[in-house]
């Protein structure tokens, strides 16, 4: 993989049954009330078929760290244990969602493989490819969190059960500007540490 390229598996393990967990995930409209960490705005620009194949979503979407990301999801093919979609804008690839029904629960695999697209993430990637894993690895983290607060949320059986069931992980900052200082500041210390060295060695 070069630099901008990226592979990520997650799993996830939560009480329930299949159906229920792919009803929530297969709701992307709903992704900003039960997600809202990650998906700050989610707006459907074509409606699919039936099976919701061909379903193409807009999304604005964000990790820990203070960058956004806007892109496009089209629902390419559904299996008969998940689906597979194929992301496009400020990163390109595809994502692969499989459920499996294990006793009381239900074993989750999130396949992501993308290449950042978004200026940002391109010519910092080189430097910085951590940092955007560990953002990843955090956004999904939230995920898992959220998906077991909503199951509860619907399993609950009086409005009292249900109030008492904590609201999800909420979006962290937003500015804009953050990162790109801190790329700029990490490069800067870098580059002096590296001139530092080459002094010394030459003493």
């Amino acid at each position: 993989m070069t630099s901008k390229d990226y592979h990520f598996i997650t799993n996830w393990r939560v009480r329930g049954v299949v159906k229920d967990v792919t009803d929530i995930i297969s709701d992307r409209e709903a992704l900003t009330r039960w997600w809202p960490s990650v998906y700050l705005k989610v707006e459907e620009l074509e409606p699919g078929d039936a099976d919701g194949v061909g379903t193409v979503m807009r999304l604005y979407t964000k990790g820990w760290l203070p960058y956004t990301l806007l892109w496009q999801l089209r629902i390419a093919e559904i299996y008969k244990d998940g689906f597979l979609l194929v992301a496009s804008g400020d990163f390109e690839g595809r994502g692969i969602w499989t459920f499996k029904q294990v006793g009381e629960c239900v074993a989750i695999t999130y396949d992501w493989k993308i290449s950042a697209e978004k200026s940002l993430l391109r010519y910092f990637s080189f430097i910085m490819k951590p940092l955007f894993a560990a953002n990843h690895y955090w956004a999904m983290a939230q995920g898992e969190e959220s998906l077991k607060l909503e199951l509860a949320r619907r399993k609950a059986a009086t409005d009292e059960e249900r109030a008492r069931i904590p609201a999800p992980p909420q979006p962290t900052f937003r500015s804009p500007f953050l990162l790109p200082l801190a790329c700029v500041g990490f490069v800067v210390i870098g580059g002096l540490g590296y001139l530092l060295v080459k002094i010394l060695d030459k003493a």
